[in-house]
């Protein structure tokens, strides 16, 4: 059973950093691409970032030049580097694997990010 499974949210203040993590187990070791969203308060569920192989990068405007995705082959882990967070990035930051067009989501992880 393939299970994915996020890592690495918490409560941090305005102006930090943190780095989700996006591993999988289940006999997946490729996948074609994996995106992380979030849903915020009240709010739909929203692209974040995309990345296709290791080097095809894709960011939401809200968070260009601050967030930075990255997938380690060798570790099977996707990440998600996040700096400068501000108030508005708090919510449940999901990971996404398509693997062989099938697609994966794992529980989420929480970021709260206080003013």
């Amino acid at each position: 059973q393939v299970q994915v499974l996020e890592s690495g949210g918490g409560l941090v203040q305005a102006g930090g950093s943190l780095t989700l993590s996006c591993t999988v187990s289940g006999g997946i070791s490729r996948y074609n691409s994996a995106d992380w969203y979030r849903q915020g308060p009240g709010k739909q569920r929203e692209s974040v970032a995309n990345i296709i192989g290791v080097s095809t990068k894709n960011y939401a405007d809200s968070v260009k030049g601050r967030f930075t995705i990255t997938r380690d082959i060798a570790k099977n882990t996707v990440y998600l580097q996040m700096n400068d967070l501000k108030p508005e990035d708090t919510g449940a930051y999901y990971c996404r694997l398509n693997v062989r067009g099938n697609f994966y989501w794992g529980q989420g992880t929480q970021v709260t990010v206080s003013s």
